[in-house]
């Protein structure tokens, strides 16, 4: 009997100390550095957010990417060639999990500036969503993970494969700084 009010009162103690918690979900002005993967390319961007609004649930993010891309040169051989990437978003808060998880929701216009070595077009626009958890382990600081798609209809129109590239799987994982 005594161990189980002893296991009752440590449940009581435990439940006591996670709701004492101060929220340390940030809502302010951040930016960010991240490490993606756009379908097969590999890339490494900053990201900036605006402070939350409409009850701390909406926020806008750009983001700035430099994506390598695999593919043959002229010779037949395999290369990377960089171009790089500008997304605009709105993410949307869809909850939170205790004091310290957020979930949300991001999408947005994306707009690519491909390589001369394997596109001849300068520019393409597309399309892109994702769902995101972010970690704050401090109040000014988070760790994130994002999964989702992208969507431009790109192609390596100078290679002869003419294979997509930015379209399918997006992950993102990096971190922010809260100001």
């Amino acid at each position: 009997m005594k161990k189980r009010l002893l296991i009752v009162a440590i449940l009581i103690g435990f439940t006591q100390i996670i709701n004492a918690q101060e929220e340390v979900l940030n809502k302010n002005f951040a930016v960010g550095f991240q490490i993606a993967q756009y379908q097969q390319d590999f890339g490494l961007g900053l990201n900036v957010s605006s402070p939350y609004f409409a009850d701390d649930r909406i926020a806008f993010r750009l983001r700035g990417n430099i994506m390598w891309n695999e593919h043959l040169n002229p010779d037949g051989l395999s290369t990377w060639s960089n171009y790089s990437n500008l997304s605009l978003g709105i993410v949307g808060v869809g909850g939170q999990i205790g004091n310290s998880i957020r979930l949300y929701g991001e999408g947005g216009l994306i707009l690519l500036f491909p390589s001369s070595n394997f596109s001849s077009e300068s520019t393409e626009i597309g399309g892109y969503g994702l769902f995101g958890f972010e970690f704050y382990l401090h109040p000014n600081g988070s760790y994130f993970i994002e999964i989702g798609g992208v969507g431009t209809g790109a192609k390596e129109d100078k290679i002869a494969t003419q294979a997509i590239y930015s379209n399918g799987l997006l992950i993102d994982t990096g971190f922010r700084i809260q100001f």
